[in-house]
């Protein structure tokens, strides 16, 4: 059986991590029996979550755990999609994983209220030095990655633009791209969710609560992969 290892609920998400949803419900898509265990990214062997444990073999990065699924089973998580679809699903990821994760990742820790709230709690134990040191090495990643460069209100525009392209893309379609989940509809969810998460606040969450249409997917998708989820 297959282990998945993610940071596990937390934030009122079924995981606090985006990339540990989108695994979880590829999986899900998959069919494929798995467990999950509670891991820290010193555990990860690339220092990230998720990774998985498949019969001996570990896989690292959500995306290269999703081609190892699809290529160990036989299984196209695309299937029916057209080439152009397929393209579509794969830009729309690049977006959500490459510019608005860190728009989130921004409203998390960048904010004073969301940090005491949420992440500020993995440093308990630490002195007020301590932590504010760690804070101040993660902001480091967000500033080096681009985004962080920005100041508060343009992070909060290009967080929102890729918003609205979210929301444009999906329109009155019950999925990303068309009327069956794709594997690119486990990132959409997972990241849509991760802002919009009423756990947060600020303007890019309240921006998000604001999509009618994305909330309706959010809600369709929690309602298919996490049914049990409160």
């Amino acid at each position: 059986m297959i282990t998945l290892y993610g940071f596990g609920p937390d934030f009122g998400l079924p995981d606090l991590s985006p990339f540990v949803m989108k695994t979880e419900i590829q999986l899900k898509m998959a069919e494929l029996p798995y467990r999950l265990e509670r891991a820290t990214p010193r555990r990860a062997p690339k220092g990230k979550l998720p990774f998985i444990e498949d019969d001996g073999r570990v896989v690292s990065d959500s995306t290269f755990i999703r081609r190892h699924i699809e290529r160990s089973r036989g299984i196209d998580l695309d299937a029916g999609l057209s080439a152009e679809q397929r393209a579509v699903g794969w830009a729309v990821e690049r977006m959500l994983e490459d510019h608005l994760y860190w728009a989130l990742l921004h409203l998390r820790w960048a904010d004073d209220a969301n940090f005491a709230k949420g992440p500020s709690r993995f440093f308990a134990g630490l002195s007020d030095a301590a932590r504010d040191e760690a804070r101040a090495r993660f902001l480091g990643r967000i500033h080096a990655h681009g985004l962080g460069r920005h100041d508060a209100a343009e992070i909060i525009e290009l967080g929102e633009r890729s918003l609205a392209s979210l929301s444009a893309v999906l329109g009155e379609r019950p999925y990303l791209l068309g009327d069956r989940a794709s594997a690119a509809d486990a990132t959409a969810f997972a990241m849509f969710v991760g802002v919009a998460t009423p756990f947060f606040d600020g303007p890019l969450a309240q921006s998000a609560r604001g999509c009618a249409n994305l909330i309706a997917y959010g809600e369709r998708m929690m309602g298919r992969y996490y049914p049990d989820f409160r």
